[in-house]
């Protein structure tokens, strides 16, 4: 069994994903705790319905490498054996990327190296704004540079000349569970 540490901050759609994945028995794992970097994200909420010990940890008023190694002291207190970040939208620092290196795997909500750097909404903006007829989600390891490690897992979807932002953002978080499921399942069997 994989332990999992989440760091996320919003809603957490994609850990719902992995949550009823194990328990329906799908995936061998466990996830250990979930920490926030936002008081109020949903992702908190989600943990707690679980019973997942869960952390808000500020990042007001600290240097990004000390927020990082308040993080690090939880995810090693939970014994944490792959890091997943679910809309996380903070950039780690390089001491963090060296310190987990090939435990980290990041969602990008989009077919990389397309539109890397890009968040959220932005990039479903670019994506109808520059016509693409496809787009996706990126599942790929953390490095020091930013949306640039291996990738992993790849899941595409066909965009629909009635698309807006939000109906792609919808698509593609729906594709973001399912890659993420058959990454974790990947490094399982290394």
């Amino acid at each position: 069994m994989i332990r999992l540490g989440v760091l996320g901050s919003t809603k957490g759609t994609d850990l719902q994903a992995i949550l009823d994945a194990i328990s329906k028995k799908e995936l061998d794992a466990e996830v250990s705790l979930v920490v926030s970097n936002r008081e109020k994200a949903y992702i908190l909420k989600r943990a707690e319905n679980y019973k997942i010990p869960n952390y808000y940890i500020s990042h007001k008023g600290l240097s990004r490498k000390k927020f990082d190694s308040l993080v690090t002291e939880q995810l090693k207190d939970h014994k944490v054996d792959l890091v997943l970040l679910i809309g996380f939208m903070r950039i780690l620092s390089k001491d963090f990327c060296l310190e987990w290196s090939d435990k980290i795997l990041n969602v990008h909500p989009s077919l990389l190296p397309k539109y890397a750097g890009g968040m959220d909404n932005n990039v479903h903006e670019e994506v109808l704004k520059n016509k693409d007829l496809e787009t996706g989600c990126t599942i790929h390891f953390v490095t020091d540079k930013l949306d640039a490690g291996p990738i992993l897992v790849q899941k595409k979807c066909t965009i629909d000349r009635n698309d807006t932002a939000l109906t792609l953002k919808q698509r593609v978080q729906a594709l973001e569970g399912k890659a993420f499921l058959e990454a974790i399942k990947l490094i399982q069997q290394k």
